[in-house]
């Protein structure tokens, strides 16, 4: 029986691609796929799309074809595969390795399979035995990653087959492979106790570590077997030896929380002072992982709960990060310190308001120093406002934390608008409800270097606007990087005619609009960018002296067409004026706004000019309360341009 390749993405068998995928939920990805691969192969319980897929790929050796396969597709199965399984009729050995993240699979009949592969494969002691005393194999011979029989016995749990090598060669208990896996290493990955139990009994060196520096133990550990770990101890294993990246089996026990495993090892003398290369010791992974028995008893121990990585986070800042409010709780009732930041300057209280953990975010603010927060040049209300963190934010708030505190200059400089207030953050996230909290507990909207008006007009959120517009939000503010003869607001609505109407209703400077340095004399020839676009001014452009005419704005191509409409709107909130040439010359360009122009060399209206008096003088902070003015309904109307 010739051999069979499929070629198949790995990921496409996966749980999706069995019918009844719950069943399988408890299976690792290698137990799915071998489950798949069987039933493909074996044709049973297959939906047509899976037919279509696997089927559909697989081609039969056929050496005498017009085209036959490469050598791989023909190749035998042989000891350099280490995945396998029988079919469930034991008549075919369907055999896969992964290749450039497709998965390749060899079928082949059991009787045309190896008789040693298949003695060892199927833990077959009796033919093993028979093959060995007719020598038809070399025991010493190793497979391209330098597995000897005696390590694919070992991979594979097979005690029986362990001891007839061992016999016939005794001296390979210790052999490495290509990376230096030694078969109890391999028995020891695999969790085959018995076989471990046997090799250990042989002779076999518990300490032998992998080219990864991780000894057998530092492996049972990172398996969460404690019948492995307490027989590895029993013969010996060290259990301070450090991987190369300085985790230790203690490390290992603690990140799969198994605190049966972590007293062992602690007993036979493992140290809870190691680090590995980033700095964590087993409390930190403890905090790390959520696990708060084991957290509790390496306290006992003598763990210290203010221990810090590298980076100077400590046990409590991290269980802050990662949400694990009973580990937190735990810590601070051993007096962990809260006030120790990290070397970016963050206290736990920050990473936990980022993150969004409320509760923890509650326990930490009767404990959290507010000097140390203001040392810090951050207030958890920042992140908690960047990150759409409402919940807590409103807990900060309730708490005293300062609405108006202002970035430090080195992280209002990690910002590309030089933010530096919450309410900032608020705006730019369009998040209203939390906008709302911060200007209702006192939050200034005045204290940014960008207005957050200007933002919220930019994007054109009419909401905000109308938020940040009632809590005394300035109205005529101005770009700092490109300054302006008239308000920076009205460069972003200029197609928004009910936001522009709005921001003018309650008192935004229409008069400066019209005020041209060059009047009726011809103006200079428009101003475009460097790389050619139109001048557009938006918050992240390089600082300019020049300062922008309102004509200029509405020149360009983008508000051109707008003109007429933005012009005649204009003229409702201002007296007598005089329209420089440039707008003159933007009016003529259309014959439909020739009323417009007309409007605006017209006197004006007596009752128009006393509405604007009326309206200079209760003043731009009083004119979105006009309603409670005691005057009849339509003179109100009248004043607020309904």
């Amino acid at each position: 029986m010739a051999a069979a390749n499929v070629t198949m993405t790995a990921s496409m068998t996966t749980k999706d691609d069995l019918e009844d995928f719950s069943a399988y939920a408890h299976l690792s990805e290698e137990q799915l796929l071998q489950i798949a691969i069987e039933r493909s192969l074996a044709n049973t319980n297959l939906t047509p799309w899976q037919n279509q897929q696997v089927h559909g790929q697989m081609q039969p050796c056929n050496p005498n074809s017009a085209n036959p396969p490469s050598e791989n597709t023909c190749a035998k199965i042989d000891r350099n595969v280490h995945n396998h399984i029988f079919s469930k009729d034991q008549e075919k050995v369907i055999a896969w390795t992964r290749h450039n993240g497709h998965l390749r699979v060899t079928v082949e009949t059991v009787n045309d399979l190896d008789p040693f592969l298949s003695a060892i494969w199927r833990g077959d002691a009796k033919a093993l035995r028979d093959l060995i005393h007719f020598k038809s194999k070399n025991l010493d011979e190793t497979n391209k990653d330098g597995w000897l029989p005696l390590h694919e016995s070992a991979h594979y749990g097979h005690v029986e087959c362990l001891k007839i090598l061992l016999k016939a060669k005794p001296h390979t208990i210790n052999k490495q492979t290509n990376k230096s896996q030694t078969p109890l290493m391999l028995a020891v990955n695999n969790k085959h106790v018995s076989g471990a139990k046997h090799l250990l009994e042989e002779g076999a060196d518990p300490n032998l570590a992998n080219n990864q520096w991780e000894t057998p133990l530092y492996k049972a550990c990172e398996k969460a077997d404690g019948e492995l770990v307490e027989l590895l101890l029993i013969f010996g294993a060290s259990p301070t030896k450090a991987c190369v990246q300085g985790g230790t089996p203690l490390h290992e026990a603690v990140r799969n929380k198994k605190l049966d495993i972590c007293k062992m090892l602690i007993r036979a003398g493992a140290k809870l002072w190691a680090r590995n290369v980033y700095g964590i010791d087993s409390l930190f992974t403890a905090a790390q992982c959520n696990a708060v028995d084991v957290l509790n008893y390496l306290i006992y121990k003598g763990g210290d709960v203010n221990t810090q990585a590298n980076d100077d986070a400590t046990a409590l800042f991290e269980a802050s990060k990662n949400g694990h409010a009973e580990v937190v709780e735990a810590l601070l009732s051993k007096q962990a310190d809260v006030n120790k930041a990290n070397k970016t300057g963050l206290l736990p209280i920050h990473v936990a308001a980022k993150n969004g953990h409320d509760s923890i975010v509650a326990m930490l603010i009767p404990r959290t120093d507010t000097v140390k927060v203001r040392c810090s040049g951050i207030s958890p209300l920042h992140l908690a406002a960047e990150r759409n963190r409402d919940d807590v934010l409103e807990t900060l708030i309730e708490a005293g934390y300062d609405v108006n505190a202002k970035l430090s200059n080195d992280w209002s400089k990690m910002y590309e608008d030089r933010r530096s207030t919450a309410l900032y953050s608020a705006v730019v996230n369009r998040n209203t409800e939390a906008a709302d909290m911060l200007l209702e507990a006192g939050a200034d909207p005045n204290l940014d270097i960008f207005n957050p008006l200007l933002v919220a007009v930019k994007k054109a959120s009419m909401e905000m606007v109308t938020l940040l517009v009632q809590h005394g939000a300035n109205l005529n503010a101005m770009l700092p990087t490109h300054p302006t003869s008239f308000p920076a607001v009205l460069v972003f609505c200029m197609r928004y005619k009910a936001m522009m109407k709005y921001l003018l209703d309650n008192g935004c400077d229409a008069l400066s609009c019209f005020n041209c340095q060059y009047g009726s004399n011809p103006h200079p020839p428009f101003k475009s960018r460097r790389n050619g676009q139109e001048t557009m001014y938006f918050l992240n452009d390089e600082p300019s002296e020049y300062c922008v005419e309102f004509c200029e704005i509405i020149s360009t191509p983008s508000a051109s067409g707008w003109v007429g409409p933005i012009i005649d709107t204009l003229l409702d909130y201002v007296g007598h004026v005089k329209l420089c040439s440039r707008i003159t010359e933007l009016l003529d360009s259309n014959k439909e706004w020739a009323h417009i122009k007309e409007r605006s060399i017209l006197p004006c209206t007596l009752m128009h000019l006393c509405r604007l008096k009326i309206r200079q003088r209760l003043g731009i902070h009083r004119l979105w309360q006009i309603s409670a003015l005691p005057l009849p309904g339509r003179l109100l109307k009248f004043l607020s341009y309904e």
